[in-house]
């Protein structure tokens, strides 16, 4: 597959070094590892995330102003090992303890957990918080077992608003748990993404046809069927998160739909247009929306809806303002 790199295994470094040159007033690296920390951190709990690189902007360019202190970054789709999670760490914790939120993923979770008993050797107090948002993944008695998708985005929102916030680290798990528990996610895919130095995508689906739930890396989805219209897309997918979430009249939420890495903002747009009076038909209130492909695929195509829903307590951190080079939220205006 085409791609404008030099060597395959160097894209991971070289990605954070392109990033450093470019944001190097806020944003520094880890020294030794593969990983992007704040120049100056706070004295608060650390936010400390992290998976695989090639899912940029996430998990690398959500470290910022009032979301992640620092983020542990691997192999393209590869979890990072503990050595680099052990030291991004410690080059931001300030003696208050560290949050660790991640994709729930077989690799992510080992070498965490590895990380979190190597941190206790240094006194460094934490807590995990895994994002199980892809309602495709397993069905809701074993939830523990769903993928990490694009809901990773608003749980970090609202868990590095709550650090921010000056929460213990007690505190700030809970309020993160509680995201994430609430967070739902679903995903369509057109096409496969690619690995760099790989001659063939990750995954291929046959033309004219589309599979929803599939995966970030290409994991099987839950139904496939020919390519429909944008708004028969976006009705399925949302049928399935209100079936599932049992977010129902009365409750308000906040919406991401996601690209997965080739997907057009138009695409984007088109969904979105669509969700907006779908919710708003079934007596769901719509505290914001986003649009932007911030857990990508390389060059997957496809799209993913998430929905978040609120209670005030969750309200409260998801408006506070926020910055990173790729994800930013504004004080909300009084209406």
């Amino acid at each position: 597959m085409k791609k404008i790199i030099n060597q395959p295994a160097a894209v991971p470094e070289e990605t954070i070094e392109g990033f450093i040159r470019a944001y190097a007033d806020d944003f520094e690296k880890v020294e030794g590892v593969k990983g992007i920390r704040v120049r100056t951190p706070k004295d608060k709990v650390a936010l400390v995330i992290g998976g695989g690189s090639g899912h940029e902007p996430m998990f690398a360019m959500f470290v910022g102003e009032n979301l992640a202190d620092a983020s542990a970054n691997g192999n393209i789709f590869a979890s990072p090992d503990p050595n680099t999670i052990v030291q991004t760490v410690r080059s931001v914790e300030r003696g208050k303890g560290v949050l660790l939120i991640y994709g729930n993923y077989a690799g992510d979770n080992l070498n965490f957990d590895m990380a979190a008993e190597i941190l206790e050797d240094f006194e460094i107090e934490s807590r995990t918080v895994r994002v199980w948002d892809d309602v495709a993944s397993a069905p809701k008695e074993r939830i523990t077992d769903r993928r990490g998708i694009a809901g990773d985005v608003f749980v970090l929102k609202i868990a590095g608003a709550a650090t921010a916030a000056g929460l213990s680290l007690e505190e700030a798990y809970r309020v993160a748990v509680k995201a994430r528990d609430n967070t739902f996610s679903l995903g369509v895919a057109l096409s496969g993404g690619t690995i760099p130095g790989e001659e063939h995508p990750a995954f291929t689906l046959p033309d004219g046809e589309i599979e929803f739930g599939m995966g970030v890396h290409g994991e099987p989805g839950v139904k496939r069927m020919k390519l429909i219209p944008a708004d028969q897309t976006t009705d399925f997918l949302l049928e399935k998160l209100l079936e599932d979430s049992g977010i129902h009249r009365g409750d308000s939420v906040c919406t991401l739909v996601n690209g997965l890495g080739s997907t057009t903002l138009s695409e984007l747009c088109i969904i979105n247009r669509r969700l907006a009076p779908l919710l708003e038909s079934r007596g769901i209130g719509i505290h914001d929306m986003e649009i932007g492909s911030y857990i990508t695929c390389q060059e997957m195509a496809g799209a993913s809806i998430t929905l978040l829903r609120l209670d005030e307590e969750l309200q409260k951190y998801y408006d506070m303002p926020c910055w990173s080079p790729y994800y930013q939220k504004r004080a909300k205006k009084a209406k």
